[in-house]
């Protein structure tokens, strides 16, 4: 049977139908539409499949490690930058190993359509010396499922799967298959402790599987290679095409040009250099950054000509394009779409009617009385902020950075410092900052703009909903400096009164702004009309 889906929700399906019992995430785009999926699926729902967010990707990663050594399938899944929020999980994980199958879902973003960087989340898998897989196309990625589950379980080591928007975000047809059983909890009599002791000979062992991972790479369906002319019937040129960049050269390409297909890791240096020896040169064709360009220079020697993102043939940052595959092709691109010249530049703002406006202008008519005031911003909707009208932000870097990083400028001695954080940021990160300004009776003021869930990436629940005060309160916040406001127009008198009381005073402060997101106050709203 065939189905339409995105290629998150092929993923999702993919996961269900191999015996999936647990999805572990924290909302982040171009990812959250896999766990979305799953708790709006019905055989999901019948099967009591667990897919509750997690607070972040750390812990996502810890508690799938926890289903896996119970013996269960579980599946992980965060945008590129929850990679490194988890990093120390995962690559940890490599050397304890696994039980039931865990595949680690990255999904990655070249062009940063809705990121803060472009990172290549196959430098993880490289780094952690595990299996990665990258689907060309949606079928692809529902069928790398099972396999990656199979692959994981056989060889005992967590799979990483990395995917780009362009995939996660668009549609086709896939052929669906048969529904399987979910593993029995059989929890594994193996340590799972990283004692130094313990950990250098299950390093060794993971060691020991390279030359395994290589040859499932060599076997693997999902690599091939078309063509094969070589340069003695002119095919000088071959290509190497990684995951959805095949799809851009078979866009531009005939049948009979040489192309090596990769959408499984590790490579092997022995069709690599074999390829090589085939061609006077090799284009690289991957979308992220020159993982593989880097990789085979190393195989088959510097002297080699390689081209890719490193020699400028293709373009250094952002998502590849047909048209920018075809120049370095050395074909001509297809028709431009000259009205795209015409269009006027629209950056994404603040819905009308949200609460962090209010929050933004009571904060700038407060702080216009200190000439060296700096608001330290956080990763969410209300990063807007430092965009006209408000232009408020002075940083943005990290999830929960907002209130270490106005502790360290506090330390500095500048005053007034001021983090904007929100509801969801705050539980995911930023707690720990908190305790560390509490510890040091730093002078900041901490704004958790609390609009009752995780607004920026869809309306998911956040963490800490009505729990906020309690939390502050737990870390030590002196109560009285833990004021709680309405942001509405009506309000600004009082808001910008507690606002200036508290910079004012020499200590830790906290104010929740507290409004229901205008687009889940919407929502609910149609939601009981019907």
């Amino acid at each position: 049977m065939k189905q339409l889906l995105l290629g998150d929700e092929a993923i999702a399906l993919g996961a269900i139908n191999a015996g999936l019992s647990g999805v572990y995430a924290y909302p982040g785009t171009p990812s959250t539409e896999i766990t979305e999926f799953i708790q709006n699926n019905k055989v999901a729902q019948e099967r009591g499949i667990h897919s509750r967010w997690c607070t972040n990707e750390k812990t996502a990663m810890e508690a799938a490690l926890g289903m896996s050594y119970a013996g269960k399938r579980a599946l992980v899944c965060m945008k590129h930058v929850g990679m490194n929020v988890c990093a120390d999980a995962f690559v940890n994980s490599a050397i304890t190993g696994v039980n039931g199958g865990l595949i680690v879902l990255a999904a990655d973003d070249p062009s940063m359509h809705s990121s803060q960087n472009e990172q290549d989340s196959r430098f993880y898998g490289k780094f952690a010396l595990i299996p990665i897989f990258e689907p060309s196309n949606q079928q692809e990625a529902y069928d790398m499922v099972a396999s990656a589950f199979e692959l994981s379980e056989s060889m005992k080591v967590p799979v990483l799967l990395r995917i780009v928007t362009r995939l996660a975000h668009s549609r086709a047809a896939v052929e669906v298959g048969e529904l399987n059983g979910q593993n029995p909890l059989n929890p594994s009599t193996d340590q799972w402790v990283l004692l130094p002791g313990i950990a250098r000979k299950k390093y060794v062992d993971l060691l020991g599987k390279q030359a395994e991972f290589v040859k499932a790479s060599e076997a693997s369906s999902y690599n091939k290679k078309e063509g094969a002319r070589g340069k003695e019937q002119g095919a000088t040129m071959g290509i190497i095409a990684c995951g959805i960049a095949y799809n851009y050269v078979k866009e531009n390409v005939s049948d009979k040009a040489d192309i090596l297909k990769v959408s499984q890791y590790p490579l092997s240096p022995e069709v690599i250099k074999a390829f090589a020896a085939e061609h006077d040169t090799i284009l690289v064709v991957e979308d992220g950054q020159p993982v593989v360009e880097e990789t085979i220079a190393g195989m088959i020697g510097a002297d080699y000509p390689i081209k890719g993102r490193l020699t400028g043939d293709l373009p250094r940052t952002g998502e590849l394009t047909p048209d920018c595959v075809a120049k370095a092709l050395g074909l001509p691109a297809g028709p431009a779409f000259e009205n795209a010249k015409n269009l006027a530049g629209r950056p994404p703002q603040l819905c009308q009617g949200c609460g962090h406006r209010d929050v933004y202008t009571a904060l700038n008519q407060v702080l216009a009385e200190y000439p060296d005031y700096r608001v330290f911003g956080d990763i969410g909707c209300y990063t807007l902020g430092a965009l006209p009208p408000f232009k408020s932000l002075s940083s943005c870097v990290d999830m929960g950075a907002s209130i270490t990083m106005a502790k360290g400028a506090a330390d500095a001695g500048l005053f007034p410092a001021v983090a904007i954080i929100g509801d969801s940021t705050f539980t995911h990160s930023g707690m720990t900052g908190l305790l560390d300004a509490v510890n040091d009776k730093s002078n900041i003021t901490v704004v958790i703009s609390d609009n009752l869930t995780t607004g920026m990436t869809g309306g998911q629940d956040s963490a800490g909903t009505n729990k906020f005060e309690a939390i502050c309160l737990g870390l030590g916040v002196e109560p009285e400096h833990v004021r709680v406001v309405v942001p509405l127009p009506k309000n600004m008198p009082e808001i910008t009164r507690i606002l200036k009381e508290e910079i004012e005073y020499n200590g830790v402060s906290v104010i929740i702004p507290r409004r229901e997101c205008i687009q889940t106050a919407a929502r609910h709203a149609r939601e009981k009309r019907k």
